[in-house]
């Protein structure tokens, strides 16, 4: 089965770290890849010595990015150093590199039949970013052994792998505090 938890809301990292807790009580095995992500976030301090049964990779640089005109000039200024931002469509290269090295590692993981579930977190936004190509994705999908979990999270889901999937899950924001101007905050979304 296919699992996609997308959307603008808070929670679709969260879902996929309790869907992977769940699955290691049931003995499972998981190969969990974070996308565009580097070893920075609190749920990794845990993730990564849980159990003998979980791995934890990651692939990305310690900031942001996105395209040209997304997002306001205040935020920009907040973000600083934080944020790399490129021309649309045509993302850095070395970016692009380090999430084809990453998901290769997802499909060497799956093809060796050591897993019972792979995550593969922040995906979806992979894809949004044209970091990682539709074809890429679509093949792994193909060869992917079928007994295997797959859990692909991030916002902006492309509609070809939602339609694929056989579960999706939209996260929708109704309100939350960073509108207030209050930052990620330690142990609660970083």
């Amino acid at each position: 089965m296919i699992q996609i938890y997308t959307g603008t809301g808070k929670g679709k990292t969260t879902a996929a770290i309790g869907l992977t807790i769940r699955a290691l009580g049931a003995d499972k095995r998981i190969f969990f890849m974070q996308f565009m992500k580097g070893l920075a976030y609190s749920e990794q301090n845990i993730l990564k010595n849980l159990s003998k049964n979980l791995v934890l990779k990651t692939t990305g640089k310690p900031f942001f990015i996105a395209e040209e005109g997304m997002l306001p000039e205040k935020q920009k200024k907040d973000w600083g150093d934080e944020v790399v931002i490129f021309p649309a469509g045509k993302p850095p290269a070395d970016y692009i590199a380090l999430m084809e090295a990453g998901f290769q590692e997802v499909v060497e993981a799956a093809l060796a039949k050591k897993y019972d579930m792979l995550i593969l977190d922040e995906i979806n936004v992979a894809l949004f970013f044209k970091l990682l190509s539709r074809k890429t994705v679509e093949q792994f999908l193909l060869i992917c052994p079928p007994e295997i979990e797959i859990v692909m999270t991030g916002r902006n889901a492309p509609a070809w792998l939602i339609a694929r999937a056989d579960l999706v899950t939209e996260m929708q924001e109704i309100k939350h505090y960073y509108t207030k101007g209050i930052q990620a905050r330690l142990g609660i979304e970083n």
